[in-house]
């Protein structure tokens, strides 16, 4: 293309600058100098007062021209880096607090973690009106919500002869005569209320109580709901008081709504009942740790959030919304390293343990099956009002520790952790609660795939292995569990994912079979499932 740009400005200048010469010259102009009681500034030859047009001189124009065409050319250089790179945000020169605006809307992860980072907490209230006046603003007007929702569908695809029904603790659409479910539905609201203060309120508007008469229909419960006390301006230091995630396991902490497998794996989650508790917990983040924690979430990385660099406190025990049985509390402490390379590569490796006392809820089972009669209730355990004997109240030894191990999608990824430790499990003869030894974790391997106009892709493989008392089921069964899960997450855009995994599992079933079926109770189920989920983000 002929660029004609330089030539028109050219010739534009010179008609400009003879044209003023020319009028100059006129005989209007000589009687507009002798009329006009400023002589000095009708003679000056670069304003001209009858046209309202100062000449310029050409080189004046080739210079403002230039400037013009680099600006240009850097806004499209500018443009090109935008277009070929898989997230805006990896930009070098892109701050992405410009688009918190954007985050908020769609991704509830990211808006926490900036609320919670001393560098970025106060940059993500709205910019105040200077022509206003500056009032103080109301609590609630310092509150941000955001949520998500996510849908699910199962489909059994094999079951081996002779083995249990379909069962699956986290998912209960995963399981005979079951089509969609509405997982999780959550709105969140959190907020900075005070200058020392942050709250954080999550209820679930997808639970079942276990109670009910119709197990489908969907309840109003809390998930979180606690407020954080800084101790210091820069938010290394606070004093959580509340329901919260209790610091155990980096997969427990990482959202349901970043986490890749649709369910958390047993070794682990096993710990803590919906992974939270009431209580007091005690968190130290320096701010290199905050920036950190902030930045594997917001480039995309599947981060698990800012549970601090070290993390102690006391918990009730029981787990989240569950009523407290005895008058023990647990304790925890956690500690994690995270740590960037030289190259850029984001890794992170933890240790975490607690240890308490866990009174296990009871139910009737029948040992021998429904053709036998006979229904026992297993020895050492309480109604879940906490009727029951004082030794069974008082609960059994609960105890556990685990390491993390985390190297972050850049694009490979990989991420394992594994416990060991003692709890309280159905004996062998399926009539008493005892003590036993438990030990289990998962493998995961993951690649980022980032594309420029058909989102992001996230395959993955995870393996997990799981052999222990089942605690926070009813009876406390022994469980074994060896499972494989292949698949994928979908980011079509930022408001709506879609994932597909395929499951090979050989688990036992938490449930009574035995009221049920022919079979004993907690017997195994081997079979394989696909398993699909759409969430939005909102």
């Amino acid at each position: 293309m002929i660029n004609l740009r330089k030539p028109l400005a050219c010739l534009f200048s010179m008609s400009l600058f003879v044209a003023s010469g020319a009028w100059a010259q006129s005989p209007t102009s000589s009687a507009l100098q002798s009329s006009n009681p400023e002589p000095s500034r009708l003679t000056s030859e670069l304003e001209v007062p009858a046209l309202g047009i100062r000449p310029v001189d050409p080189a004046e124009y080739w210079q403002r021209l230039e400037r013009a065409e680099a600006q240009i050319s850097e806004l499209q250089t500018q443009n090109q880096a935008l277009r070929e790179s898989p997230s805006a945000i990896m930009q070098t020169n892109f701050n992405p607090l410009h688009m918190a605006p954007l985050f908020f809307a769609h991704d509830p992860e990211i808006g926490i973690i900036r609320e919670q980072t001393s560098s970025t907490s106060s940059l993500v209230e709205p910019s105040k009106d200077p022509s206003k006046p500056d009032k103080p603003k109301k609590w609630y007007d310092k509150l941000s919500i955001r949520g998500y929702a996510q849908f699910r569908i199962n489909e059994e695809t094999r079951r081996e002869d002779g083995s249990a029904t379909l069962q699956y603790v986290g998912d209960r659409s995963l399981a005979d005569n079951q089509n969609f479910l509405i997982r999780r539905a959550r709105v969140i609201l959190s907020g900075d209320v005070h200058e020392r203060l942050y709250v954080y309120l999550q209820p679930d508007f997808a639970s079942s109580p276990g109670s009910s008469a119709d197990p489908n229909n969907q309840f109003t419960q809390i998930r979180d709901w606690y407020g954080d006390f800084y101790l210091d301006t820069q938010k290394e230091l606070r004093i959580r008081v509340g329901q919260s995630k209790v610091p155990y396991g980096w997969e427990n902490l990482q959202s349901s709504s970043n986490r890749l497998p649709l369910d958390r794996a047993d070794g682990l989650n096993s710990a803590v009942k919906n992974e939270r508790d009431l209580g007091v917990y005690f968190f130290y983040t320096p701010t290199w740790a905050q920036d950190f924690f902030k930045e594997v979430l917001e480039k995309g990385y599947k981060g698990s959030g800012n549970y601090g660099l070290f993390s102690a406190g006391i918990y009730n025990g029981q787990g989240g919304s569950l009523n407290e049985i005895n008058d023990d509390v647990h304790f925890f402490s956690r500690l994690t390293l995270p740590l960037t390379l030289d190259n850029g590569q984001h890794m992170e490796i933890g240790i975490q343990g607690y240890t308490g006392e866990y009174a296990v809820i009871g139910t009737s089972i029948d040992t021998n099956g429904p053709a036998a009669g006979g229904l026992v209730t297993p020895v050492g355990t309480v109604t879940s009002s906490g009727v029951g004997t004082d030794a069974a109240r008082d609960g059994f030894a609960d105890k556990r520790i685990a390491g993390t191990f985390v190297w972050y999608p850049q694009p490979i990824g990989f991420q394992t952790e594994w416990t060991v430790g003692r709890g309280p499990s159905l004996n062998a003869a399926q009539d008493a609660i005892e003590e036993r030894s438990l030990t289990g974790g998962y493998a995961m391997l993951i690649y980022k795939l980032d594309t420029e106009c058909w989102g992001t892709f996230f395959p993955f493989a995870r393996y997990s292995h799981y052999r222990g008392g089942y605690k926070t089921e009813r009876n406390a069964p022994y469980t074994s569990i060896d499972e494989w899960e292949f698949g994928a997450e979908w980011q079509i855009n930022s408001a709506a994912e879609l994932t597909c995994t395929y499951l090979i599992t050989d688990r036992t079933n938490t449930t009574n079979t035995s009221l049920t079926s022919a079979g004993p109770p907690y017997s195994q189920y081997e079979g394989q499932a696909i398993r699909l989920q759409f969430q939005i983000n909102y």
